[in-house]
Order: structure tokens, then sequence, then C-alpha cells
């Protein structure tokens, strides 16, 4: 596999340059891609975007930078003016007391959405040239490089989300930050890697609480690593505390103020509540475990691409793209600990089981919360993929470390080719037309 710790520097240097331009074309596609969501998309449609502005408004109105959950209220989405309506968001306010500074008033204003949606691209853009800098630096092949970034260029989700109001982009620059520092800092020993890793840990969390999760479970990991092998310096100890106190910060007050980090406000029961009656769920007979998880794991598939269409049988036969290609991941994952094991290990094979431990972590967590929710409401639509963008590149890597395990040129090929042009596929045909 051509990773960076295998590559000699002036191989690694020279496959940066040759990728550099397709880097370049594949950047700017995904901002364009951006641009045209936040001019186009409708504040009403996906992603909690007139919660997420209201919570802005609120802050511009006010002024006040850290609200009190129960004193947030809903814009109109026609009129951007203030209802009786409780907001449900109870994310730390960060991001938006963030957007609040740096953009115009929202609050009646609806022309102003696209200002502070362009603000969101910036941030998304940033991550995204984040996770290209991190194709970049490992020195990967020029096949290599397409298999790892335009799976990340095709994410459904992710232009989509940057053209719109979310704290999951903040938390997406956050995790692509963490991603690459801890991959550089696995290659490179300097502990200045680490602590841009440590800044992406505290801009993930910042966010929400998944970012800290996901980001703050992958560096722990790699330090826990690093200590097996003997290569922590404990020096550096000092310093990941002081940035992990600081990612908490916000969840410490939060847990204060209400009891829990990620506290369930009166306004987000009472709308799981209204849109389980609303669906019909209420009063039926409520999953047992297994049988959530299992339509948890379906309907996780199923919204990696969300649409308001109906799915035709084609649609969803689509979705045998996106299944494979974690098959693939999965089967790279126990390849990196195969060579994890028998000390054969590079920077990719850190990287990825690192971040697989981070996302199965996360999962757990949010499956036994959802679980939760749906045994108190009858609520079913909890399986977002969104929530796991921070260490979205760990898949795409995943299967890198498979194609790295292949000997022969014509499979290793194919497999990289269907890694290449699946995602494109998927993205053209997994979702009905109109």
């Amino acid at each position: 596999m051509t990773t960076a710790p295998a590559l000699a520097p002036a191989a690694s240097t020279a496959w940066a340059r040759a990728n550099f331009f397709p880097a370049a074309v594949i950047f700017g596609l995904f901002v364009l891609a951006a641009l045209l969501c936040a001019e186009r998309k409708d504040i009403t449609q996906g992603f909690d975007e007139v919660a997420q502005a209201s919570y802005v408004a609120q802050i511009q109105h006010t002024g006040d930078l850290w609200p009190a959950f129960d004193s947030l209220r809903l814009l109109d989405p026609k009129t951007f003016r203030f209802t009786a309506e409780a907001n449900y968001l109870s994310h730390p306010p960060i991001f938006y007391a963030l957007l609040a500074i740096l953009g115009p008033d929202l609050e009646g204003r609806p022309q102003a959405l696209l200002a502070l949606r362009l603000i969101d691209i910036v941030i998304s853009a940033l991550g995204f040239a984040a996770l290209l800098g991190l194709g970049l630096a490992a020195g990967f092949s020029r096949h290599e490089f397409y298999a790892y970034a335009v799976p990340l260029a095709c994410i459904p989700i992710l232009a989509p989300l940057a053209g719109a109001i979310n704290n999951d982009d903040l938390a997406f620059l956050g995790g692509s930050i963490a991603v690459l520092g801890v991959w550089q800092f696995v290659a490179t020993d300097r502990g200045g890697w680490l602590a841009l890793g440590l800044v992406g840990v505290i801009v993930a969390a910042w966010a929400k609480l998944t970012g800290f999760a996901l980001t703050a479970a992958m560096v722990s990991a790699v330090i826990a690593y690093l200590v097996w092998r003997r290569r922590w310096r404990w020096s550096w100890t000092i310093g990941v505390a002081f940035a992990f106190l600081v990612a908490a910060a916000p969840f410490v007050v939060l847990l204060m103020q209400y009891g829990s980090p990620a506290p369930d406000t009166p306004a987000q029961l009472a709308m799981l509540k209204d849109g389980a009656r609303v669906l019909g769920l209420t009063d039926l007979p409520r999953k047992s475990f297994l049988a959530y998880l299992g339509y948890f794991i379906v309907a996780f598939v199923a919204e990696w691409m969300p649409t308001l269409t109906p799915r035709g049988i084609f649609n969803y036969a689509v979705l045998v793209i996106p299944v494979t290609a974690l098959i693939c991941a999965l089967v790279g994952l126990l390849l990196s600990l195969r060579r994890l094991w028998w000390r054969q290990e590079t920077a990719l094979d850190v990287v990825v089981i690192a971040g697989a431990a981070a996302l199965a972590l996360t999962v757990a967590l949010h499956v036994r919360h959802s679980y939760a929710d749906h045994l108190a409401t009858g609520w079913l639509m909890e399986a977002y993929p969104r929530y796991y963008l921070p260490l979205v590149a760990i898949v795409p890597l995943a299967g890198l470390s498979l194609a790295g395990a292949v000997r022969s040129p014509r499979w290793r090929f194919g497999l990289l080719a269907f890694l290449i042009a699946g995602p494109i596929v998927f993205r053209l045909l997994g979702a009905p037309l109109g």
C-alpha cells in the first residue's frame, strides 16, 4: 500500500504534485455544488434549517450568547418573524453565536439567509480542503487518490448540507482537521500535528456532542496505540488533557444547567411525540431492541441519500453500491487490524482502526439514545448519516486498506475502479429524478 510511511519523501512529493490539479478540480466542483444548493434550497426541506436559523436569529435578537433552551423560539419560514412555537434544538450555542456575529440579521429578512449559508459553505469547504490535503500528504498514487477523494465529493448529503445553516458543517470541519492532524502525527511523530488534531477536536466538540464523541475517541485511540508502541512522549499529555477539557467545557456547562450534556428539552420531546402521532406511530407496539437495530441500519443506508420523492425499485437496488463500499471498508479494517497484530501497520492502518473504533462507539451511543426515544414516543426517524460526517474519510481510507492487500493488478484495478465509479453512479441514480 502506498501510504506516507511506506514511501520515500521524493516519491510521496511527486505523487502529491501529480494529484494537486485533480484535487483542485474536485474542490472547485464541491464548492460549486454547495453554492447551487445554497441558492436553490427551500429552508423547510431537511437538515432542521428552520430551527438552526432560528437559533442564530435568537442570539442576534437578544444579544445573549448563551441563551436558555426554554427561551428559544422558531422563526416563521416565510416571514422570518418569531412565532410562539418553541425551538427544539439543544446544542451548545457556539456555532450559532459565530454565525450571529459574522452574518447579517435574520429576523424579518429572508434575503439574509443566503449570506449566512455562504458562511457555512466556507466552513465546509475548509473541512473538505483538509481532507483533500490528507490525500495529497499521504502520497497516494493517482488511482488511489481518486478512490479516496471521489467518494468524499460524491457524498449525497455533503454539498446540500454545506449550503444550509447547520452545526454539522462545523463538526465536519473539526473532524476533517482532526483526521488530517492525526494522520500526519502518526506518520511524522511531530507534536505540531498533534496540536492540529486537538484543534480539530475542539472545533468539532463546540459544534455538537457527536463531534466531540467521534474526534475525542479517535484521538484517544491513537494515543493508546502510541503508548502501546512506546512512541508517546509524556510531555504531550498535559496539552492533550487541556485540549480535551476545553473541548468538553460546553457540555460541562450544559450538565450543570440541565443535568445532561445533551438534554431532552420539553420542546424536543413534544416534537418527537407530534411527529410520531402524525406518522401514526404513537399507538403501534414498540420494537424490540434487535428489531429496532435492524430498522436503524436499513434506514441509515437509505438516508445516505435522503429524498422527499418515493423511491422506486431501481433506486432501492442502487443502494447496493454504498452497501458494497461499506463491506469493502469493513474488510479493509480487518486487514488493518491484521497488519497491526503483525506489527506491519502504517499510518493508514492506525487511522482506520482508530476512526473505526470511534465510529463504533458513537453508533452504539446513538442507537441507545434513539431507542430510548422510540420507547418513549414511538419515533423512528433518527438514523441520520450526517452525524458521522466528521469521520467520513475513514470509509474510503479503509477501502484503500483493502486495495493495498490485493496482489493481482487486475483485481486491484477493478476494486479501485469500483471505489471511484460506484459513488458517481450512486450519486446520479440513487434517488428518483425530479
